[in-house]
């Protein structure tokens, strides 16, 4: 009780920077909380988008877990991008941001563009389609027969032994943006004074600063990209069906995020589809939480 009136009492006496906060918070209640919760109570109901949802409790779930084997291959490809695409984007784009920092004003910010770019591409696809294409006017096919490495053109994106690594390939490219800008001002931000301490200290080169100075100075950037990339390596599904398509061969680029769309914008099962994603949000979740207790160890957050 004492507890809840200190808060009251705080929250009056700073009645402005709670008001000058509260637009962002209800915004972020209307369209980022209140579809989780909706989503979540649609996972337990019979829901087709034309009749009243009817409750019919675990259901969903226990028919996604025992009896959904599309599912389970959804996952297996998910686990796999999310391993790959996960820690790959996030050092890469740390390395690619410590490297570019190093750079002079002018063409850091050059450097900055180029990097960025992709992630702003609106012709994104068209230009791994026409590499990855499948007949012999493909780019990679044009350089591996013009090599003799092959004599046939390689279907890349409908033969399921390549066709999962193109896509890691496409996302890896893809996931450098908002991470790399955020570690770029992640370092600029760093204060120049410590490294001045940390020479005094005995801090004689480069790595020995980043390990000890710039990554525990960077641990908002260092968090934010880790949000970032889980939740790209965990819901991709865009790539997946615009290069591959929907459905591609065998299943072998399906994720989670492509199976909820499956049921629910094409078969309009939303009450399993609901399942699906709150089953993602979850991992997603957990997995946030993980990485959060890593960072904490080595940097402030």
């Amino acid at each position: 009780m004492k507890d809840n009136n200190r808060l009251l009492s705080r929250m009056f006496k700073y009645k402005e920077c709670y008001l000058l906060v509260a637009p962002f918070y209800i915004i972020f209640s209307i369209f980022v909380i209140a579809p989780i919760a909706i989503a979540i109570f649609f996972g337990f109901t019979d829901f087709n988008m034309l009749e009243p949802p009817e409750f019919i409790g675990l259901s969903n779930y226990l028919t996604l877990f025992f009896e959904d084997d599309v599912f389970l291959v959804a996952v297996r490809n998910t686990l796999i991008f999310a391993v790959i695409t996960g820690p790959v984007s996030y050092f890469s784009c740390l390395l690619f941001a410590w490297l570019i920092n190093e750079l002079p004003r002018g063409l850091r910010s050059v450097m900055t563009f180029v990097f960025y770019a992709p992630s702003m591409s609106g012709m994104l696809y068209v230009i791994w389609a026409y590499i990855f294409s499948g007949d012999m006017y493909g780019l990679l096919n044009q350089i591996l027969m013009s090599f003799g490495f092959v004599k046939d053109p390689v279907q890349w994106l409908t033969n399921t032994e390549t066709m999962l690594g193109c896509i890691i390939i496409v996302q890896i490219w893809m996931s450098l943006g908002t991470s790399f800008l955020a570690f770029i001002a992640g370092l600029q931000n760093v204060d120049r004074s410590l490294y001045e301490a940390g020479a005094v200290d005995g801090i004689r080169n480069r790595i020995q600063e980043l390990v000890y100075i710039t990554l525990p100075s960077m641990g908002p950037q260092l968090l934010f990209s880790a949000v970032m990339q889980i939740s790209a390596a965990f819901s991709v599904s865009s790539v997946c069906m615009t290069l591959a398509g929907f459905p591609s061969t065998d299943n072998a680029a399906l994720t989670v995020a492509t199976h909820a769309y499956d049921f629910g914008m094409i078969r309009f099962e939303m009450g399993y589809a609901c399942a699906v994603t709150t089953v993602l949000f979850i991992a997603m979740m957990a997995v946030n939480k993980w990485i959060q207790k890593i960072i904490s160890k080595y940097a402030d957050v």
